[in-house]
């Protein structure tokens, strides 16, 4: 489903007794299983140490020790962090030896990792969502 398809809200002009014809696209199949999955996901993204990691895997794969000495965080808390993760499916791990080396676990979640930097390192002034006709929805470039 791309954005385009997903329901606008109404404008503050509509009343709540429009008719069909009125309506700016059809009704969206909304995946609730898949709605709470990618919220989990983008829980699990929230947090900025978390995302440290992935910016890191981003790159290559790297184990547990290389993740603690770049971040410069201890093993418990970076191993903690980094179960979490896996448990959500963002990224997976191999062992080699004694060693284990995590890596995202697909491009998805890459993507996501860089638009949200790309995004939060914008540079433009923040725009009232409100006054969208979008409603906010809308992909920019």
């Amino acid at each position: 489903m791309t954005l385009s398809q997903l329901p606008h809200p109404a404008d503050d002009h509509d009343s709540a007794d429009c008719s069909a014809h009125e309506h700016r696209g059809g009704a969206a199949a909304i995946d609730t299983a898949a709605c709470e999955r990618a919220a989990a996901i983008f829980r699990a993204l929230g947090d900025p140490q978390r995302l440290r990691i992935l910016v890191m895997l981003e790159d290559s794969e790297r184990c547990v020790s290389e993740l603690c000495h770049a971040l410069q965080d201890n093993m418990p808390a970076i191993s903690q962090r980094l179960r979490l993760l896996k448990a959500e499916r963002i990224v997976r791990s191999r062992r080699d030896g004694k060693h284990i080396y995590y890596a995202l676990a697909d491009n998805h979640i890459a993507r996501l990792v860089t638009n949200g930097l790309l995004h939060a390192l914008e540079h433009s002034a923040p725009h009232d969502v409100s006054a969208a006709s979008d409603g906010g929805l809308a992909a920019t470039a």
